[in-house]
């Protein structure tokens, strides 16, 4: 039986090169590059609607919303990722060249399934540690439903939801609050599954 051959490591410069040549995206972390999957219509619609909200609500305003083309640097860990959504507060911070980024105020991520336990698990550890960071938002696709991650003082983090079509979710360091029915526009829900609860 022949041995495992050792995957050799990028650095980051190396990573940064071959991305900035590539027609489709990868995130990088601890030396190894990951393509990004396309997205759904409904991530699509959805991711849209974020946008188009945070836009009209951030007009005038210092802080700026940038779609997933806008790479950001978790400089403190070496991860690089396309968030759906960033918010910028003030001037860039670029890591090197002007397409990385490394001072986000708000981070979003419209969740799927293949990507939602990473979302909310080791890509929110690795987002903890920009110090620029102010609030996480995640934003269901099977229900009305935003889930936001707010840092406070004592550098620990609380949560906030808004359910429902009606709610309205306030975002306190950018000192606005966003529509669910703006951000679900035009989108239908399918019914999910009832989950049995076994009888005792």
């Amino acid at each position: 039986m022949g041995l495992a051959q050792k995957v050799p490591r990028l650095t980051p410069m190396e990573y940064l090169a071959i991305e900035r040549a590539a027609p489709t995206k990868s995130e990088f972390y601890d030396g190894e590059m990951f393509a990004m999957a396309g997205g759904t219509a409904l991530h699509s619609l959805i991711g849209t609607n974020v946008t188009g909200e945070f836009r009209n609500k951030l007009r005038g305003k210092h802080c700026v919303p940038y779609n997933a083309d806008l790479r950001i640097q978790v400089q403190a860990t070496g991860l690089f990722t396309y968030p759906d959504l960033s918010i910028i507060c003030g001037p860039l911070q670029f890591a090197d060249a002007d397409d990385t980024v490394t001072n986000p105020s708000v981070l979003i991520e419209v969740l799927s399934p293949s990507t939602e336990a990473y979302d909310r698990g080791q890509k929110f550890l690795q987002y903890r540690q920009i110090p620029s960071l102010r609030e996480y938002l995640l934003v269901s696709q099977h229900e009305p439903l935003l889930e936001l991650f707010v840092r406070q003082d004592n550098n620990l983090w609380s949560l906030r939801e808004a359910a429902g079509l009606d709610a309205r979710l306030e975002i306190p360091s950018l000192e606005i609050a966003v529509s669910l029915a703006e951000i679900y526009a035009n989108v239908d829900f399918l019914p999910q599954p009832l989950r049995v609860i076994p009888s005792k």
